[in-house]
């Protein structure tokens, strides 16, 4: 297990204050990929189709490995968690709902359980493989596009919120107003006064994984200058949502579907989708909080573009995560 975590830590990581690596986007990506099929269980066709999507991206990956300088390396953040992480991480009642590995059920604890879910979430952000960094530099319709090859989907605002909340409830989009940003100021003043995190009623440093620096000079959106400076995810244990997801705080903020109307409803069957809505907070949060976030909490319409659209935003420290139908 050490050699395997040293292995994975020489192909994906570099130190902060250490050399550039060595790797180039494409190994360090096909290192991802070996690991999601091992580790996951990702088909080796579903592995073709992603790497079709993240190649023509050209910029899809962990970080530009020359300017990334990663705060821990998977074999150290392995050692944060109680014996083999692969298997810490595994719920045979999960696995059992949702049909795959490092997935969770979305429900509402206070009038459901776990098997009455209708949809799963994955546990960590994507390549959902613990002690894995997150994949950044990925645009909204390559998100949905590489979720789609896992059979899988992107998620809808109120889904994400839900697994950060520890409830999921009913959709509260308010379609009747139109516009994204007036959507999102009548929602953030419907749960403004109950705000919560995903551990808990109160903000608190060091519990996730935001603790990590920009690259000096960062100018906020450089391939050159900016590098991906995440955490391996579940490299915190107890970053967990009540309905045990992982990093919903922290490392890569996430790419999330903003429905305008019935028929943009991801959980509703739709893959035309909505507009972009950028959920959970980033690597820098315990020194800089850039703006207000919590659970329920929906940004600005910051960069925004239909989901699907080619020119779709990307950024260094934006990601995503993928959701499943389960009946």
């Amino acid at each position: 297990m050490r050699t395997a975590f040293a292995t994975l830590g020489m192909c994906i990581a570099v130190l902060t204050g250490g050399p550039a690596s060595s790797a180039t986007l494409a190994e360090n990506n096909e290192a991802m990929y070996r690991l999601m099929q091992e580790k996951r269980g990702v088909t080796a066709g579903q592995i073709s189709r992603i790497r079709e999507i993240m190649n023509a991206s050209g910029m899809a990956g962990q970080g530009n490995p020359a300017v990334t300088r990663h705060p821990m390396t998977p074999e150290q953040a392995a050692q944060r968690v109680p014996g083999d992480p692969y298997q810490y991480y595994r719920n045979a009642e999960f696995e059992r709902i949702c049909g795959r590995k490092y997935m969770a059920p979305l429900y509402d604890p206070a009038t459901q359980s776990p098997s009455d879910a209708k949809v799963c979430i994955d546990m960590f952000e994507y390549p959902n493989v613990p002690m894995a960094y997150p994949v950044t530099w990925i645009s909204a319709r390559e998100a949905a596009l590489v979720c789609a090859a896992e059979g899988k989907r992107m998620g809808d605002a109120h889904e994400w919120e839900g697994a950060a909340a520890g409830a999921l409830l009913e959709p509260d989009y308010r379609f009747d107003l139109g516009s994204p940003q007036a959507m999102r100021a009548a929602h953030n003043a419907k749960w403004g006064p109950t705000k919560s995190w995903t551990y808990g009623p109160q903000w608190r440093a060091g519990i996730c994984a935001q603790n990590s620096s920009k690259s000096p000079g960062c100018n906020g959106g450089s391939w050159t200058g900016c590098g991906t400076n995440t955490y391996p995810v579940g490299a915190f244990p107890k970053c967990v949502s009540g309905l045990g997801v992982y990093d919903l705080e922290g490392n890569a903020a996430e790419h999330m579907n903003l429905p305008l109307n019935e028929s943009q409803m991801a959980s509703r069957g739709s893959t035309t989708l909505g507009v972009t809505e950028m959920k959970g907070s980033w690597f820098i949060w315990d020194k800089i909080r850039a703006h207000q976030e919590w659970a329920r909490w929906r940004a600005p319409f910051w960069h925004g573009t239909k989901v699907m659209a080619q020119g779709s935003h990307r950024n260094y420290h934006l990601g995503f995560r993928c959701f499943r139908d389960v009946r």
